[in-house]
């Protein structure tokens, strides 16, 4: 019986040595600080954006919903909704927000621009 009660405490001790031991959850990576009072004099709001969720300021644009031929039309961009070729003639309609994410089309010069994607 005493071999087997030190077989045993042995098994104990050398399992133990394998049980993992506590660790400090990772740190995130550093946020970009934003401005709130600086954001809020400019008429917008902190929100999350993206698929990350960083905070950043989103300034609703006046013109939102407009019609528009070019960017320099709007505060923002001239984008269109639909599915033409880039270089196709075309009106858009004048971006709603400074929110960069989501996949938008520019409307240039009349023409529809190529689309871009921002995560």
């Amino acid at each position: 019986m005493g071999l087997r009660f030190t077989a045993a405490a042995l098994s104990l001790i050398l399992l133990s040595a394998c049980a993992p031991t506590e660790m400090a959850a990772p740190k995130p990576a550093a946020e970009p600080g934003v401005d709130v009072a600086s954001c809020q004099a400019k008429g917008g709001t902190v929100k999350p954006v993206c698929r990350r969720q960083l905070p950043q300021c989103v300034i609703a644009y006046p013109d939102a919903g407009k019609s528009c031929t070019d960017g320099s039309q709007c505060a923002g961009d001239c984008l269109y909704q639909g599915d033409a070729a880039p270089g196709t003639p075309a009106a858009g309609q004048c971006q709603a927000d400074s929110d960069p994410c989501g996949c938008k089309t520019p409307v240039v010069d009349g023409k529809v621009g190529q689309g871009r994607c921002v995560d």
